[in-house]
């Protein structure tokens, strides 16, 4: 059992470059991507958020069931379901405006136990900066961390929702002894001001960093770096693909049964250039369709 924890939300998607060009309600959130994209490959997957008892609340939990996605650790509130206003530029990139104040999301607590059998946990995005949430959201990484389970983290900032730099950038760091593996975009790593090497020595065994379609590459505690090239493909938008990223990441290594920080540290240039090559060809297919619509195990074939 993958376990997803962070936040669900609807994401406004324009339909074309620039602002308010035809909105459309979307299914969202980097942690909801996550696990949506993880139960659509066909990982055992279970969610764990706050969301609210509207009707966006009810249409994300729709979506997490369609996928196969276990939802028994979703706690539930009267509070309204947080909006991302999203604007593409011509390539695609997305930027985000957010509506957050009085959201059910930011009241998540910290659960009594994780679902049985869950093997990995993973961690992202507005979740770890919303506050009262946040704090919870951090308490379980350091207590699945504590349990010697496989912790995955994947910052993706949000710069806009984050009040004081400096003081995220060092939680960002208080976070690293918890990791197991990080994932990070170059975009996120130059706002972070580190580097996958000091990162390194200060937990996770292994730092992914993304680079939009110039691929991806992968930085190891024994001093490895191997890259991938990113898969050629009509870009629509690139929402959800860094999430698709963390998926197929997580897919991969729990079909190899390597959740675990010697298990990263035994893949190698082989095992890691084929995980790699598989994380980019999910990501190519989220960013040639519109919104964060993660491929299914059949789009990719056997892993």
């Amino acid at each position: 059992m993958i376990v997803v924890a962070g936040e669900a939300l609807i994401d406004l998607v324009p339909q074309g470059p620039g602002a308010l060009a035809d909105l459309k309600p979307a299914l969202g959130g980097g942690p909801y991507n996550t696990a949506v994209a993880l139960g659509r490959l066909g990982s055992r997957t279970a969610f764990c958020s706050r969301t609210s008892h509207d009707a966006f609340g009810e249409a994300l939990l729709d979506g997490l069931r369609r996928a196969d996605v276990e939802v028994s650790a979703v706690q539930r509130g009267p509070e309204p379901t947080t909006l991302a206003v999203a604007t593409l530029d011509a390539a695609g990139s997305a930027a985000y405006s957010f509506y957050v104040d009085g959201t059910a999301d930011r009241l998540f607590t910290t659960p009594a136990a994780l679902p049985a059998g869950t093997r990995a946990v993973s961690f992202g995005t507005c979740s770890l900066v919303l506050e009262p949430g946040a704090s919870a959201y951090e308490e379980l990484m350091r207590a699945a961390s504590g349990q010697r389970l496989f912790t995955a983290l994947d910052p993706n900032i949000r710069a806009g929702l984050i009040p004081d730099a400096d003081a995220y950038r060092a939680r960002f760091k208080s976070w690293l002894p918890s990791v197991t593996l990080l994932k990070l975009s170059a975009e996120d790593a130059a706002w972070l001001g580190g580097t996958p090497r000091e990162w390194l020595t200060s937990g996770p065994s292994a730092v992914v960093v993304t680079r939009g379609g110039e691929g991806l590459t992968v930085f190891t505690r024994d001093g490895g770096e191997y890259s991938v090239p990113g898969e050629k493909v009509a870009v629509v938008d690139t929402i959800g693909a860094g999430d698709t990223v963390n998926a197929a990441l997580l897919h991969g290594l729990s079909a190899q049964d390597a959740l675990s920080a010697e298990a990263l540290a035994a893949l190698g240039a082989q095992g890691w250039t084929r995980l790699l090559r598989f994380a980019a060809r999910a990501a190519a297919i989220t960013c040639s369709r519109a919104g964060a619509e993660p491929p299914c195990a059949a789009e990719l074939g056997e892993w």
